[in-house]
């Protein structure tokens, strides 16, 4: 519109600069100051004002459905004074008129008005088709038949302020009336909800687990009124004997009162049926294996089914007393059976022996108890034996042996030093066990070559104690003359006496040329105490050596003294 307009219409003087470039600096503001800035709303292409113009709003009331098709003037009503002044955006005020002309339903009626917040069913695209969001707004799900209801139908006589979420608070009528069964009769709880669903009153169904009573086997197919006699839905015990104490009472197979048979009927039977009833022995501190699997509860019960005690003895002691092989009174076997005995069968009995810290081995497994339980070793009760030592049954055979005779040698009565269970003989000792281990020519000696009359506790370990004749016998050299010691382990070994060495510590056994020759030096065959050094060292040879060596004196012993090892000094 500004490509028409003669320059000076804008530039009113002849002045072509510092001319405002706002609308607001040629075209007054009939607004009166309440609107801002023309662009809003106005463009150059005119001064009439289109709605999208304004669409946005400013954000505040944003222009959308019914309401982007409406002029200014519809709602701002001081349009025409050119008064666009900030409405307030609630829905109620513009549509009040709306709001309480309306009656299907009158929302302005008593005895409860309808809310003025329109948004609650309304939309702005119209006012027809109003819907409400009843589970947002009440928290009250509109499900199954309520779903199609019309609103009139629960909130009576427009009241649509304080009704009832209970199903009760609407269907009070429909409980109190209830004949199949009498709810008011019989005490059944207003919850309607615990049988009954939206979808519609009947077939109404309850879900028994909730109480914490499960209905199964025979339970699930009765009628309520079989167990809630007299219509009460009151029941706050769950044992069977609150229902079934006559069924407890006439039972005669057995007798459960005569018996003392306890009232927990759940021990013995199911829901499915009385019979046949079965017990968990294995839940009683004595499970049921071997030959009880198969008795008859009286066999052991016999009218009394408040045992106490689960030893074998306790139903078995004449079977205990009457016991002949052995005898197990006389015996003096314990009384418990299940020592020997299992479940199986009483016979064969078997005894785990090295529960008893003395394992049977060798030539033991095979005897008969009696063989080692009898009278004569445990005078208080065959089978009442504390002691584990060999002598207590082998004491005889101790003092019978005459290879060699233990008792004249003094031989220990601990039979294991040298037998095995094994058998008596062949007999072995350790001699390593001792303080004179065997090595040599000596393991092959007989035990009475060195045991000398029997003697086989205070032999002597010194070589020289059995073989002093040996040592005075010798002559090569003579060991008494040349004054040997009787220590023969110096030079001797129990590989064989012959060979004989000896650790010349000191002085080399090679010195001279002597190759080991003891004659080299000890020029007296009986007596090596003595040796010669002046036979192979002249003396002008050796005082030519010793010039300047002082208390030198020629002869072996001096020698010696200065020359222990045989080298120069």
């Amino acid at each position: 519109m500004h490509e028409n307009v003669a320059c000076t219409q804008c530039h009113a003087k002849p002045v072509f600069s510092n001319t405002g470039t706002s609308c607001g600096d040629c075209h007054a503001n009939i607004h009166r100051g309440k609107m801002r800035a023309c662009e809003q709303c106005h463009t150059v292409k005119g001064w009439n004002v289109t709605l999208q113009l304004a669409a946005n709003h400013e954000n505040r009331f944003p222009l959308t459905g019914g309401h982007a098709g409406l002029d200014c003037a519809d709602c701002h009503k001081s349009a025409a004074m050119s008064q666009f002044q900030g409405l307030d955006i609630r829905c109620y005020s513009c549509h009040q008129t709306t709001y309480q002309q309306t009656n299907a339903p009158s929302h302005t009626a008593s005895p409860t008005a309808f809310p003025i917040e329109c948004e609650q069913c309304h939309t702005v695209n119209t006012w027809l088709g109003a819907k409400f969001d009843h589970l947002a707004r009440t928290g009250f799900a509109l499900t199954g038949m309520h779903a199609t209801l019309e609103c009139t139908a629960c909130h009576i006589g427009g009241k649509y302020q304080g009704t009832p979420a209970t199903c009760v608070g609407c269907h009070l009528t429909d409980y109190q009336k209830a004949g199949n069964p009498n709810h008011v009769a019989l005490g059944i709880p207003q919850t309607c909800q615990e049988c009954h669903t939206t979808a519609a009153w009947s077939p109404a169904t309850f879900n028994h687990n909730a109480v914490g009573f499960p209905l199964t086997g025979g339970h699930a197919n009765l009628q309520c009124d079989q167990c809630h006699k007299n219509g009460n839905f009151s029941l706050t015990s769950t044992d069977c004997a609150s229902c079934h104490l006559p069924d407890y009472q006439k039972t005669t197979n057995p007798n459960h009162v005569a018996a003392g048979i306890p009232t927990q009927c759940t021990m013995c039977h199911t829901t499915i049926a009385w019979s046949p009833a079965s017990f968990d022995h294995s839940k009683t501190a004595f499970p049921l294996t071997g030959a009880h699997v198969q008795l008859q509860c009286d066999q052991c019960h016999k009218g009394n089914y408040n045992l106490q005690v689960a030893t074998c003895v306790s139903c078995h002691l004449a079977d205990f007393t009457a016991t002949t092989s052995p005898n197990h009174v006389t015996g003096g076997l314990p009384q418990q059976c299940e020592v020997c005995h299992s479940t199986s069968a009483w016979t064969p009995a078997s005894f785990n022996h090295a529960s008893t810290g003395w394992a049977l081995t060798g030539a033991h497994t095979n005897l008969q108890c009696d063989q080692c339980h009898n009278i004569t070793y445990s005078p208080s009760g065959a089978y009442s034996l504390t002691s584990t030592t060999c002598v207590t049954c082998h004491l005889n055979d101790f003092k019978g042996t005459t290879n060699p005779n233990h008792v004249t040698a003094g031989l220990p009565q601990q039979c294991e030093v040298c037998h095995s269970t094994s058998a008596w003989s062949p007999a072995t000792f350790n001699h390593n066990n001792t303080a004179f281990p065997l090595t040599g020519a000596h393991t092959n000696v007989p035990c009475a070559s060195c045991h000398v009359n029997n003697n086989y506790t205070t032999v002597p370990t010194d070589c020289y104690s059995c073989h002093k004749l040996a040592y005075s016998g010798t002559t090569n050299p003579n060991h008494i003359s040349v004054g040997f010691p009787t220590t023969c382990a110096t030079c001797h070994s129990t590989t064989s006496w012959l060979g004989a060495t000896f650790n010349h510590t000191w002085f080399n056994m090679n010195h001279g040329g002597a190759n080991g020759i003891c004659a080299t030096c000890h020029t007296n065959p009986n007596d090596y105490t003595v040796f010669q050094c002046t036979n192979c060292h002249t003396q002008a040879r050796t005082d030519s050596q010793h010039q300047h060596v002082g208390g030198y004196v020629y002869n072996s012993v001096n020698c010696y003294g200065c020359h222990r090892n045989g080298g120069g000094g």
